[in-house]
């Protein structure tokens, strides 16, 4: 079994998610009291948070790099960072470090074309939803479809990710306008929606929709199953 790298913390939350899915997946795969060889860095959210918001997005780099550094020396075969928005800095981070970086947008996209679906809806932080790093990646390698919410609707988005679910409060009120926000995407045409923020899984499951969800942190937590016990 390979040591998978975990780059976690952002928040702790949704990282407390991937762990659980990542020994779950590998106590499914091999049974008895198998769990995963882990080895993960969990960074103090609120420095990188107020870096994200001030566009001091060379400061965060230069924290996750650091971060990554401190994995690849704990041994770990290849590296997931347990957030979407982190990913804006995915490219800094792969030249920072030896092993491989397992991807959350490709891990989302190639189900996404297996499956054959062409326009896909995407929620997340602000950054996630606006700038290029993530949807222009679906849209370029993978030559899908994205459409977002109008601008009222990702700022409720992002509100709800960082002062609700990043600190643990699910508010009913909050799941409601996710789910009318989801609907409003399968309206412009998305065939299924990508939760693309890792904690976004805590307030709406496919058990209240019948628009067909893609939770990340699911995705990715499968993916490094699959490489860690591949041959």
């Amino acid at each position: 079994m390979k040591t998978i790298g975990l780059l976690g913390g952002m928040s702790w939350e949704s990282t407390l998610g991937y762990y659980r899915a990542i020994n779950e997946g590998i106590k499914q795969k091999l049974g008895g009291l198998h769990s995963a060889q882990i080895a993960m860095y969990s960074v103090d959210f609120d420095p990188i948070e107020k870096l994200q918001h001030a566009g001091d997005w060379d400061g965060t780099a230069k924290i996750l790099c650091e971060a990554a550094k401190s994995v690849q020396a704990a041994e770990a075969d290849f590296l997931l960072i347990c957030t979407n928005t982190m990913h804006k800095v995915a490219p800094e981070i792969e030249a920072a470090i030896d092993i491989p970086l397992l991807h959350i947008a490709d891990a989302t996209a190639e189900v996404l074309v297996s499956d054959g679906i062409k326009t896909v809806g995407l929620l997340g932080t602000a950054f996630t939803m606006e700038q290029d790093f993530y949807k222009g990646r679906l849209e370029n390698k993978y030559n899908l479809r994205v459409v977002v919410p109008n601008e009222e609707d990702r700022q409720i988005v992002h509100r709800v990710i960082y002062r609700e679910l990043c600190q643990g409060k699910i508010e009913p009120d909050s799941k409601a306008d996710y789910l009318r926000i989801i609907e409003a995407l399968a309206a412009q045409g998305a065939e299924a929606v990508i939760l693309g923020c890792t904690e976004i899984g805590m307030l709406v499951s496919q058990a209240d929709t019948n628009v067909r969800l893609l939770d990340t942190t699911a995705i990715h937590a499968k993916n490094a199953v699959e490489l860690a016990l591949a041959s």
